[in-house]
């Protein structure tokens, strides 16, 4: 009866020490050449998996929240399959023949392309299917960022109001479903990666999401996913903003292209 105290203490102590491990993290001017090159403003934040480290060019604008926008459809995904509102990647979400933002929308589209093309409709529709409590629940349960969600914004809360997510969480969230800690279902994992992909060969496996929002006018950028190899996985939260004279349409392609020139610096 003695000895309790003791094993108590000791299992505090190793407690608070694995909180106190913290990651290294290294700054890297090649990453802030990467986005001076590209006329844009920003952080790029990359973890390593194997070796425990974030590379960044600038760790303080990492540690801001911002609204997730189309990254979001990583976890909305999850959540729809979770939830069996939608039933795996080739579900089929009508077009109502309305005119939409883009083109490329106008269309029937299954699963995997609405994730592909970022179609706002299609996952507003799976929102309002989800519907705010059970949102809510599963948002508490996956620790994605600091959702702000109720009946009035159910189906936009991602794209604007005070949703937000620093770039740290969006790795942290990646790690863990990379490594089947989020507590979800073996099939709806394997759903999540076929629709992410962007690229695999017999080197490395690709995936990611981008994202846009506009909040007071200004523009902000998202590309986040995970690079992995036999040997390591790197995953990654870029976070971009345009300067004076940037190009819309560079802007948009930068997102993913700076990503990939700064893992180049590291692998």
């Amino acid at each position: 009866m003695k000895i309790a105290p003791f094993f108590t203490v000791l299992a505090l102590s190793l407690l608070f020490a694995r909180k106190e491990n913290k990651s290294q993290e290294i700054f890297k001017t090649e990453f802030q050449s990467i986005i001076d090159s590209n006329n844009v403003k920003g952080s790029i934040l990359i973890y390593d998996l194997k070796k425990d480290l974030f590379y960044s060019n600038n760790f303080d604008w990492a540690k801001i929240g911002r609204l997730p926008a189309s990254t979001y459809k990583i976890p909305h995904s999850i959540i729809a399959l979770e939830t069996n509102v939608v039933e795996n990647d080739s579900t089929l979400f009508k077009w109502n023949g309305e005119k939409r933002a883009y083109k490329i929308w106008e269309q029937d589209l299954i699963l995997r392309d609405a994730f592909q093309y970022s179609c706002v409709p299609c996952y507003q529709e799976i929102a309002n299917k989800i519907g705010e409590k059970r949102m809510n629940g599963y948002l508490n349960k996956l620790q994605f960022g600091d959702m702000d969600v109720n009946s009035v914004n159910l189906d936009l809360f991602w794209l604007e109001g005070e949703s937000n997510i620093t770039q740290f969480q969006q790795i942290d969230f990646l790690k863990r479903f990379i490594n089947s800690e989020l507590q979800i279902s073996k099939r709806t994992e394997q759903i999540l990666k076929r629709i992410a992909i962007i690229e695999e060969n017999d080197e490395y496996e690709f995936y990611g999401k981008t994202g846009l929002s506009i909040r007071n006018g200004n523009n902000n950028g998202w590309f986040v996913g995970y690079l992995k190899s036999e040997e390591d996985t790197y995953i990654f939260a870029t976070n971009i903003e345009p300067i004076e004279n940037t190009d819309n349409a560079s802007f948009l392609k930068a997102r993913k292209n700076i990503t990939l020139e700064a893992l180049e610096y590291i692998r």
